[in-house]
């Protein structure tokens, strides 16, 4: 598929999947006899993969480093999954706080009761 077919699907901008493999988050991608970029399903699974890391707020250098790992092979399973179970445990951290404040916020919504 297209960049713009790529970019549709995932979500994400053209210009952000040129930059997501210009750091090294994809590798590098195909390219048709035209030689432009030709993105297969399994580049689009990663790209979906990588798009719910950002959403939960993985800093881009682990998510560099992850991808890194990824691709050295099979002997890093046990340090990506060290990854994902240490990010894990800062997105229920993050989860756990965003509830306190929801509270805080229902208690003040609570306390405008016979406002209008």
């Amino acid at each position: 598929m297209t960049i713009q077919e790529a970019a549709q699907r995932s979500g994400l901008s053209a210009h952000t999947l040129r930059y997501y493999e210009r750091i090294g988050l994809i590798h590098s991608v195909g390219r048709n006899s035209s030689g432009h970029r030709d993105y297969e399903e399994e580049d689009l699974r990663w790209l979906l993969f990588l798009t719910k890391l950002r959403m939960t707020g993985m800093p881009i250098a682990d998510m560099c480093r992850y991808a890194e790992l990824r691709r050295l092979g099979g002997h890093t399973a046990g340090e990506r999954k060290q990854m994902l179970e240490l990010h894990r445990e800062r997105v229920h951290a993050r989860i756990a706080a965003l509830t306190e404040d929801l509270k805080a916020l229902d208690h003040k919504i609570d306390n405008y009761g016979g406002y209008a």
